[in-house]
């Protein structure tokens, strides 16, 4: 059982609760195959298994070992009895006031990422909140990736100055990316554009960890989809990309992609050589964020205000309050990787023509 013991799981199981104090888990439970809430450790099953217990060889948390493996759903248990739901995300009421918000974000945040043992362990850092808190409370070293130019790159070396903190920073190269998506592409099985531009500077920069001699990356991930980090969402019901007509309804909207995410995210940096630790995904963080109203969400023109808002016992205001660019384009991974797909050949008039050279380069 990957991320907890087994004892936890099981009482989970016959509670049903879906946020029992963990960092997630996945794996055999007895003649049952389980996995969390929120899918932050990724578990398949061979396609096409028969039913009853699964067989060791027809399970794995490597998609890469089975022959057609099938994803086992979040909060979802696989049992003789066939493959069912076991947990979904509560739905509590949301905090009374803002500053009881606030410490209860506060506290669950600082003490997920206090308990993260230091040793082995780097830091993806971009300068922005997410990743600020855990270099404020991590002894560990930072590392940023990004071509020279790029706006990660920048905002990591100011954050990082400001928090009287040195920055390891891995220069991306065109030579890089390209020999970086076939590992990308075998880890994961997805060669649509977006995906990979997303994995690319996760796996470079596990990559130069791992060399550094680091088995372990640390990673802000969640905080967008559990604080209100999201265009799409701060937006909310104008933009068209949700469903929902609330802030907090397209909170949960995004928050149901993390299974999916997670398991690219996890598989990449595996491939790259290093486990990942996601303190802003622990149970009592995810207990925290899901109780935000719209206003403790975004306020304004400021997404993640509860988060930013907490962090500022931690960080200087100039770091907490700072925006900051998803990673593929921030680090312009994106940008470089649709210009190297131009100058092979793959025009923008195409049909997703990154895609199909992304494809090109595991043929």
């Amino acid at each position: 059982m990957e991320g907890t013991d087994e004892a936890t799981v099981r009482a989970a199981v016959e509670s049903g609760d879906s946020l029992p104090g963990t960092a997630g888990f996945a794996g055999r439970l007895d003649d049952a195959l389980v996995r969390d809430v929120l899918g932050r450790y990724p578990l398949f099953v061979e396609s096409g298994a028969a039913g009853g217990a699964v067989p060791d060889a027809d399970w794995s948390a490597d998609p890469t070992e089975l022959a057609d493996p099938d994803p086992v759903p979040a909060g979802h248990v696989r049992d003789a009895d066939g493959t069912r739901e076991v947990w979904s995300l509560p739905d509590p009421d949301p905090f009374s006031n803002p500053e009881t918000a606030v410490e209860a974000v506060r506290d669950a945040v600082e003490t997920s990422i206090d308990a993260v043992d230091a040793d082995g362990l780097a830091i993806a850092f971009s300068g922005g909140v997410d990743s600020a808190l855990l270099a404020a409370r991590l002894d560990a070293p930072l590392y940023v990736a990004g071509f020279p130019d790029s706006h990660d790159v920048e905002a990591a070396r100011s954050a990082a100055e400001l928090l009287g903190r040195d920055l390891r920073v891995v220069e991306l190269t065109h030579d890089a990316i390209e020999r970086a998506v076939p590992g990308i592409v075998a880890a994961t099985g997805r060669t649509n554009a977006m995906a990979v531009q997303i994995a690319l500077p996760l796996y470079l920069t596990a990559e130069r960890v791992a060399a550094d001699g680091f088995d372990r990356l640390a990673l802000g991930q969640g905080a967008d989809e559990l604080f209100g980090g999201y265009a799409k969402v701060a937006k909310a019901p104008e933009d068209p990309r949700v469903d929902a007509d609330t802030v907090r309804g397209a909170q949960r909207e995004v928050v149901a992609t993390l299974p999916d995410q997670l398991s690219r995210d996890v598989l990449t940096l595996r491939a790259a050589g290093v486990e990942p630790v996601t303190p802003l995904l622990h149970d009592r963080v995810v207990s925290a964020a899901l109780r935000l109203d719209d206003r403790m969400l975004v306020d304004g023109e400021t997404r993640k205000w509860a988060l930013r808002q907490a962090a500022l016992g931690s960080l200087p205001a100039a770091v907490a309050m700072r925006d900051k660019k998803a990673a593929q384009y921030g680090s312009l991974a994106a940008r470089e990787l649709d210009r190297l797909a131009r100058q092979a050949g793959y025009k923008r008039r195409m049909d997703d023509h990154v895609t199909q050279y992304v494809e090109s380069l595991v043929e």
